[in-house]
């Protein structure tokens, strides 16, 4: 599993898909709809992902630092600021 517990975003449906060395995060929201959030890396530990958001205005993802100052966090850290930028509100 590529997400452990993350406690802000407990009721979020979240839909993984892999290429490679990445990981393509959408989040389904309650109406159905589906909301492409980052692409993480696969840096060589299951703990330690490489972050880039997803850009609507470009529809591109973009490597961007994590509040914690790194490009590379944990999934669920990268999962809480991703869902912060794009969802605004948790999904309770």
């Amino acid at each position: 599993m590529l997400f452990g517990h993350t406690h802000c975003w407990p009721k979020l449906k979240l839909h993984v898909r892999h290429r490679g060395a990445f990981a393509y995060v959408e989040a389904e929201l309650a109406d159905g709809e589906r909301v492409k959030l980052m692409r993480l890396r696969y840096t060589g530990t299951a703990s330690r992902w490489g972050f880039a958001l997803y850009l609507a205005s470009s529809d591109k993802y973009e490597d961007t630092v994590l509040p914690t100052g790194s490009l590379a966090d944990t999934p669920e850290n990268a999962l809480d600021c991703a869902c912060g930028l794009h969802l605004a509100t948790p999904v309770n």
